[in-house]
């Protein structure tokens, strides 16, 4: 029964990040999600219902167009099995619970995210400014700890701060946004301040373990920054888009925030 479910939430993963490669094709860009209708870039074909197909199509037609045989860029495979992937993992660690759908929306949102930084640079204030509304009303319902599934450790030490969902979501936004504020500012453009718009909305939807997401994200920011510029793949002066590392970061702490910060505490 576990592992049948499981399978549905990774097949609506994969039909979810069809919607999501949009997304990311047409935000950046200012066109409509909703019209045309799905078409090739190359040679504005209307695609059928076959070539749609999230995962088989792109591997039935070896990312190819149909039509006019334009490769199809390796993004659009990669996010429908990440997407599927996550969906199905969202499912393992919430269960059909009310937490799950805003997990998966979460998931979705910082997939989003991360492709149009990865890609163009860019982090949406289209994005951001409405993720920011919704993220601080789920709280009023959902608080942070109780999506992020803080317990044991972490909760005996979040004792003394303020439980209301909303409190922990204001927190953990300031938190994130003063921080990276301060690491723009110092940086002076090292850091654009759609990052630190980013970290807010980061803490907003995880709360307390704002600082789990946070350090995260400046960790592997910094491991793959040190490989590129070791092996000469970026020049120094090249910016790497820093939103990317937050995307996964923020989802990771979404999934085993709480159980990173406990073995983290149990270190020491």
């Amino acid at each position: 029964m576990e592992a049948g479910l499981a399978v549905i939430f990774v097949i609506l993963g994969m039909i979810v990040a069809s919607f999501l490669n949009v997304c990311a094709d047409r935000l950046p860009a200012g066109q409509s999600l909703v019209y045309p209708p799905s078409h090739c870039p190359a040679c504005s074909r209307r695609l059928a219902a076959k070539d749609l197909i999230p995962i088989f199509s792109y591997l039935w037609l070896r990312g190819r167009c149909r039509y006019c045989k334009a490769p199809i860029p390796r993004r659009v495979l990669w996010v429908e099995i990440a997407t599927a992937a996550l969906f199905g993992l969202a499912y393992w660690q919430y269960g059909l619970s009310i937490e799950l759908p805003i997990a998966l929306f979460y998931i979705s949102l910082f997939m989003v995210i991360f492709v149009i930084d990865f890609e163009h640079g860019l982090i949406l204030n289209k994005i951001v400014y409405p993720a920011l509304v919704v993220a601080l009303v789920i709280s009023i319902f959902v608080p942070p700890s109780q999506l992020a599934h803080i317990s044991g450790e972490v909760a005996h030490l979040i004792d003394n701060l303020p439980q209301l969902g909303i409190a922990q979501a204001a927190i953990g936004g300031g938190i994130g946004f003063v921080f990276f504020l301060l690491v723009a500012i110092v940086s002076r453009g090292g850091m654009g301040f759609g990052d630190v718009k980013l970290a807010a909305l980061i803490g907003l939807v995880t709360g307390y373990l704002v600082v789990v997401a946070l350090l995260m994200g400046i960790i592997l920011g910094g491991l793959v920054a040190v490989i590129l510029l070791g092996f000469k793949i970026r020049k120094r002066k090249e910016a790497i888009p820093f939103g990317p590392f937050l995307a996964v970061a923020a989802v990771v702490t979404l999934l085993w925030g709480s159980d990173i910060f406990s073995w983290y505490m149990g270190i020491f």
